[in-house]
């Protein structure tokens, strides 16, 4: 998770929700990324779908299942989706998102029955970490909004 904070800092430093990823397998850093729609023009440009391309590149392959996400937030359905498709192993993440959180604070997508992947979820790991960068991100960006009329 730590390695995930990391790259949420890099969104941070270009302007984007700071928001990173991690993907692991076999205990072994495989790929990582950080939120970039803004900056790549690309609604799907999330942390987790960054690392998970990333990561079907590095090892020749889409389904990626005995890799586990490390996430700073708390997924949303497009990334839940994602990391089905991808037939994710395990998700861990940091802080939750009430609004558009899908592994249980807005639904959870994982605990669909009818759904043809199951992926173990594990969350609030390292979450006052990952939830100070994102609140003193928006604390800002509400301070210069505010400043600029």
């Amino acid at each position: 998770m730590l390695l995930a904070l990391r790259e949420a800092e890099k969104a941070q430093s270009v302007g984007e929700v700071p928001v990173g990823a991690v993907v692991v397998m076999g205990g072994q850093f495989v790929s990582c990324g950080y939120n970039q729609p803004v900056s790549s023009s690309d609604p799907t440009a999330h942390a987790e779908v960054v690392a998970l391309r990333a990561a079907g590149q590095i090892l020749g392959n889409y389904r990626l299942p005995e890799c586990d996400v490390y996430v700073t937030l708390e997924p949303c359905a497009m990334c839940v989706g994602a990391m089905i498709h991808a037939r994710v192993r395990r998700v861990v993440f940091g802080a939750r998102d009430p609004k558009t959180g899908a592994c249980g604070s807005v639904v959870d997508l994982f605990a669909q029955e009818k759904l043809n992947h199951h992926t173990t979820v594990t969350g609030g790991v390292l979450q006052a970490e990952c939830t100070e960068i994102l609140r003193a991100f928006f604390s800002v960006r509400r301070r210069q909004k505010k400043e600029a009329g």
